[in-house]
């Protein structure tokens, strides 16, 4: 379970913090499937960054799994995220030197024997219909095939929460439904809770629970019009 109290992340620019975040209170339950909607700047990917970890608040407190993030070090908080959540973003993020297989083998963990890798490989590069394409880099697969591919390598590990930022913003809309199958799929079969950030509404009506961030933020609603300065950033 996700469980965030008085929660408040805020940017500096010029000397003059900026709010981006104040949430006086969100539990999401285990196994939920959500998707966060809202304008570029409204915070919705700062809070799925705080959320997986890679983020700490400026006040409040924040509990995934039991565990209290907001108490955890930076390097506490890499070994929280490497073992219990996956992240998917829009960019990919695949090291173009290696080919798809090497670059979900990379994240595996390092007790499983050579033998369970490889079936573990074969059955997930099959299953998202890439098996023929394992042996490719990067540059040689397509948007598609390289978010696959970005699926598998956050899935692979069963982490217990999904966090997807913008998972098909570059994709055309028949890949997108694709990708989007993939991620319902497998998020209802694993019973894995799963955070989506998305502008697409056709995606996010795929959703069984879809909040606008406005609805999570109360520092938006004070001033839906507000200017972050991090407005900029693709990720946000």
């Amino acid at each position: 379970m996700i469980a965030i109290e008085q929660l408040a992340k805020g940017f500096s620019i010029n000397g003059e913090t900026i709010a981006i975040l104040d949430i006086p209170r969100w539990h999401v339950e285990e196994g939920s499937k959500i998707a966060i909607i809202g304008p570029s700047g409204s915070g919705k990917s700062t809070l799925l960054h705080m959320i997986g970890a890679l983020l700490k608040a400026d006040t409040g407190t924040i509990h995934v799994n039991g565990v209290a993030l907001h108490e955890l070090s930076e390097s506490h908080r890499d070994q929280f995220r490497a073992q219990h959540i996956g992240y998917i973003l829009q960019d990919f993020h695949l090291i173009p030197s290696l080919t798809a297989r090497q670059n979900v083998e990379l994240v595996m963990k390092a007790s499983m024997s050579r033998k369970e890798k490889a079936a573990e490989l074969d059955q997930w590069f099959e299953q998202v219909g890439l098996k023929d394409r394992m042996q490719h880099r990067p540059s040689q697969l397509s948007r598609g095939q390289q978010q696959r591919v970005a699926i598998i390598r956050a899935l692979i590990n069963r982490p217990s929460i999904l966090l997807a930022d913008e998972p098909t913003g570059s994709l055309d809309w028949e890949t997108a439904g694709e990708i989007t199958d993939i991620l319902l799929s497998e998020a209802v079969s694993k019973h894995t809770t799963l955070l989506t950030v998305t502008h697409d509404l056709n995606l996010a009506e795929r959703f069984p629970v879809r909040l606008h961030i406005q609805d999570i933020n109360k520092a938006y609603k004070s001033n839906p019009n507000v200017k972050h300065p991090i407005q900029k950033e693709r990720a946000v």
